[in-house]
């Protein structure tokens, strides 16, 4: 059984934020339990987008536009994970540990790029 509660009234902020949140919820097409896959550990994932959210906060980026929290569910187990846009996944790579293989050849590509 759902419970719906009705109201005369919506604030028009808070659709126009509903809304906005409904967008760029589809254009976040990355978890950050991907990165389980290439080698990093929950921890290191963990510490990783901490340090991409405070980078994207003293850069002026909106942090709701590149990163939610939520959970998912991995080997019948729930877990705290974040969808990811294409940009929260880079910056969630590039700050996670060099000592990996995938993160040193991630950030390589970005630099050589970058210096095309």
């Amino acid at each position: 059984m759902e419970l719906t509660i009705y109201t005369k009234e919506y604030d028009t902020a808070d659709t126009i934020r509903n809304f906005m949140d409904f967008y760029y919820n589809l254009r976040m097409e990355h978890l950050a339990s991907d990165l389980l896959s290439k080698g990093l550990s929950p921890k290191q994932i963990s510490d990783a987008v901490t340090m991409a959210i405070k980078i994207a906060k003293v850069s002026n980026i909106e942090i709701q536009q590149h990163f939610k929290l939520m959970y998912s569910a991995i080997n019948r187990q729930i877990i705290q994970d974040c969808k990811l846009s294409h940009l929260g996944y880079g910056l969630v790579l590039m700050n996670a540990n060099p000592n990996l293989s995938v993160v040193g050849d991630f950030q390589i590509h970005v630099l050589n790029e970058f210096f095309k």
